[in-house]
C-alpha cells in the first residue's frame, strides 16, 4: 500500500518547482492533495502532471489563492475540509526572493520590500499554521516548512531581506515545534540549496536558456556545489516526503534538514552572484 494512502495534504506554492514536485510525489504515493498558487494556468499544469502519473482526479483539489491574504488562506483550508473532510499534512512551501520595486538591492532595498518579504516567507506560514492547527491536532498531523540555506549561518549579502526572513522562519519552526508536539503535531524544516527551478534566476531577468546554463555552471563548480550537479525539485521533494511520513521520521521533531549538495560546507557560492555594490 502506498505510504500516504488515507492522508490529506496541503502543499502551498505548488504551481511550479519544489511545490509541484512535492505535490506530485505525495499524490503518486496515495495522498489526496490540495495544490495552490496564484497562477491558475501554472496550477493547471501541476494538476495535469499529477493526473499523468495515474492519480485519480478526485484526489486533486486545485485552489487558486494568494497565500499572503487572510481570504486566500481561509479558502485553502475550507476547500480542503470540504473536499477531503480532514487534514494530515501541511507543507508550507510558498516563498520568494521578491525584487525591490525601486530597483535597489542588498541592504539598500526598501523597507516596503522588507515587509513584503516577511509577509510571504514568514507571516503566511504563521497564519497557515494557526489556521491548520485544530485540524492537524485531530489527526496528529505533520507540518514541513521550506526554508533556505540563505538563512545562515553564512552571510548572504545578495539577498539580505530574504535570508533574514528565512532565518526567522527557522526559529519560528523550532519554537512552534515544541509548542505543538504536545498535541501530536510534528513540525520540521527543509533547507534547500540551489535548485533548478528558475527561483534564483527570475529576479535577474534571465531567459529559460540562460537560466539553465546558470544552474549547470553552478553545479560544475566544486566551490559552489561539491556534489557536482545542481539540485532538482525532486531531490527536495523526497526530503519533504520523508519528514511528512510519520512512520519514517517519527522521532524527528523541530529539526532542520539541509539538502544542498554540500554548498553550505564550502561557503563559496555567494561569490558567483556579482561584486558588492559600489560605495556611495
Amino acid at each position: 500500500m502506498p505510504r500516504f494512502t488515507g492522508k490529506v495534504a496541503i502543499v502551498t506554492g505548488s504551481s511550479n518547482g519544489i511545490g509541484r514536485a512535492t505535490a506530485l510525489l505525495l499524490a503518486s504515493q496515495g495522498a489526496k492533495v490540495t495544490i495552490t498558487g496564484r497562477d491558475a494556468e501554472r496550477l493547471e499544469e501541476t494538476k495535469q502532471a499529477i493526473l499523468k502519473a495515474g492519480v485519480p482526479e478526485a484526489n486533486i483539489n486545485p485552489v487558486v489563492a494568494d497565500i499572503t491574504s487572510s481570504e486566500g488562506q481561509d479558502l485553502i483550508i475550507s476547500s480542503t475540509r470540504k473536499n477531503f473532510k480532514k487534514m494530515n499534512i501541511l507543507i508550507n512551501n510558498a516563498g520568494a526572493n521578491i525584487p525591490d520595486a525601486s530597483g535597489k538591492t542588498r541592504s539598500n532595498a526598501s523597507i516596503e520590500n522588507l515587509q513584503k518579504m516577511f509577509q510571504l516567507n514568514l507571516q503566511s506560514v504563521v497564519e497557515m499554521t494557526q489556521k491548520a492547527r485544530p485540524h492537524l491536532a485531530k489527526t496528529r498531523g505533520e507540518i514541513v516548512n521550506i526554508s533556505s540555506i540563505g538563512a545562515g549561518p553564512s552571510a548572504q549579502p545578495q539577498s539580505v531581506y530574504y535570508s533574514t526572513a528565512k532565518a526567522a522562519l527557522d526559529q519560528y519552526s523550532r519554537c512552534v515545534a515544541i509548542d505543538l508536539i504536545s498535541e501530536g503535531i510534528r513540525v520540521n524544516v527543509v533547507q534547500p540549496g540551489l535548485v533548478s527551478t528558475g527561483f534564483s534566476t527570475a529576479a535577474r531577468g534571465l531567459s529559460a536558456d540562460d537560466s539553465e546554463k546558470f544552474y549547470n555552471s553552478m553545479g560544475e563548480k566544486p566551490h559552489c556545489i561539491p556534489a557536482g550537479y545542481c539540485g532538482q525539485p525532486e531531490h527536495i521533494a523526497s526530503v519533504i516526503a520523508f519528514l511528512a511520513d510519520r512512520k519514517a521520521s517519527e522521532y524527528i521533531v523541530g529539526q532542520t534538514i539541509v539538502a544542498d549538495g554540500g554548498t553550505s560546507l564550502v561557503l563559496g557560492m555567494h561569490t558567483e552572484f556579482g561584486k558588492p555594490a559600489p560605495k556611495n
